[in-house]
């Protein structure tokens, strides 16, 4: 999901019932008088997020799972809402959390937290910034020294220690999203057997665990109006857990697309993003800052990369699924499955394959 300053009114058929949630939240939050609005955020793929409102004083965001049947584990919010509670007092990017409800209700369970205020930087820059290559490189700079000081912070502080467990990460990464992937399968994707055999064979040795995001990109961050290269918001932490923080740079390098990438890459989950532009880092130059930021030996890169596309598919896959089978009606899913394919192609030459 992004947090653009832009939401629009709210998707037929993903409208919640706003008396409902306005009594509610009035008898657990200090709310000003005056009518609640409701509108939704336009982008992303999974979770429904809405930004409430009591005029101009007064703005909260919610989080809630999509409409439909969702697969088992994914869009977790009490455990999201956990992280989020963990994770603000040592990583004040990671916004604040307010309220946990467990479905009773709007029929799903949701969470609030606090609404930033600043920048998002996805397909175009935003109006009033200069697009200049000089910004490109301070957006790619911030990007991985802020990965960096996330995988530097000891998890054993905080009460993710109680919800996670390191050991063994990759080996159940790798072998839970064949499952997912196989589950969520459809007629029109590719099988991705000889890939699958390939990650399964070369899982590299963790060295370390460290507090992982999981789903880093550029349009998961928010950056200042007044310094639009330093970051103030990052969201979606519905994948955070304690893992190889390499599995993350991998995670975030799927999503670090560059301007020589195959065309079906760049426009797999819409317009190409910003790091296609001049002055934006290519893969190789932010993993090379993170090697030096981390201290980190960054010897096993590719495989990580490689796992990332796969999972990515996997991620995809599960969206497309749900879209044939009748479980929304979002047009955005309707060709998804031609990614997918691209996607499980382009880590099979990621391999080497």
């Amino acid at each position: 999901m992004v947090y653009t300053q832009d939401t629009r009114p709210v998707r037929h058929g993903e409208e919640l019932d706003v008396n409902k949630l306005e009594r509610f939240l009035r008898q657990k939050l200090e709310i000003p008088s005056g009518d609640m609005q409701i509108r939704q955020f336009g982008a992303g793929h999974s979770n429904l997020t809405y930004e409430l409102s009591v005029g101009e004083e007064w703005k909260v965001v919610l989080r809630r799972p999509p409409m439909g049947p969702v697969a088992p584990k994914a869009h977790d919010m009490e455990r999201e809402f956990k992280v989020l509670q963990s994770l603000h007092p040592v990583y004040p990017l990671a916004p604040q959390p307010y309220l946990y409800e467990s479905g009773n209700l709007i029929g799903r369970p949701f969470f609030l937290m606090e609404r930033r205020d600043g920048l998002v930087f996805d397909h175009s820059f935003p109006e009033g910034v200069d697009a200049t290559e000089e910004l490109g490189r301070q957006l790619s700079e911030t990007m991985v020294d802020r990965l960096a000081e996330l995988h530097s912070l000891d998890y054993r502080n905080t009460s993710l220690k109680d919800m996670v467990k390191p050991d063994g990460f990759m080996e159940r990464q790798v072998h839970g999203w064949m499952k997912r992937y196989e589950k969520a399968r459809t007629d029109d994707v590719v099988s991705g057997e000889r890939l699958k055999k390939w990650l399964a064979d070369h899982i590299p040795t963790s060295k370390d665990a460290s507090i992982i995001h999981y789903d880093y990109k550029l349009n998961n961050a928010m950056f200042s109006k007044g310094d639009p290269s330093k970051m103030v918001g990052l969201f979606d932490w519905e994948m955070t857990t304690v893992g190889d923080p390499l599995a993350d740079v991998g995670a975030a390098m799927s999503y670090w697309i560059q301007q020589d990438d195959p065309e079906l890459l760049k426009t797999g989950l819409g317009k190409p993003p910003l790091t296609v532009r001049e002055g934006f880092y290519t893969r190789d130059e932010f993993i090379h800052r993170y090697a030096e930021k981390s201290g980190r030996d960054v010897e096993d890169i590719d495989f990580y990369v490689t796992f990332a596309y796969f999972k990515l598919a996997g991620i995809v896959q599960q969206i497309y699924y749900r879209y044939k089978n009748g479980q929304t009606e979002d047009p955005r899913f309707a060709g998804m499955h031609v990614f997918v394919n691209h996607l499980i192609r382009h880590a099979e030459e990621t391999a080497g394959l």
